[in-house]
């Protein structure tokens, strides 16, 4: 996906356009724990409705920090609370 597509975010209460490397920029923090996520590395999208299904953070850091692991965190857009000017909130119960 090109850096500068334009992404469209609805929600039942807001409607708002950004580029995808706005939207990257943001940092992902959960609710439950107010866990800091990191920044989302890429976008799943419903090829039919071009609508946003889930937003993709790299997987949690191991071996003291250092090394990311292979797994990637899902996130289903429908768990995005509000997306703020520098961070993404969500409500994630099991990561």
């Amino acid at each position: 996906m090109s850096e500068h597509n334009i992404v469209e975010l609805v929600r039942e209460d807001e409607k708002a356009m950004m580029t995808f490397c706005e939207l990257k920029c943001k940092e992902v923090v959960n609710l439950c724990d107010g866990s800091k996520l990191g920044n989302i590395c890429d976008l799943e999208i419903d090829e039919k409705s071009g609508r946003i299904e889930a937003i993709i953070v790299p997987g949690p850091c191991r071996f003291f920090g250092l090394l990311r692991s292979d797994e990637e965190l899902v996130i289903p857009f429908c768990k995005i609370t509000k997306i703020g000017e520098d961070c993404i909130l969500v409500e994630v119960k099991d990561i």
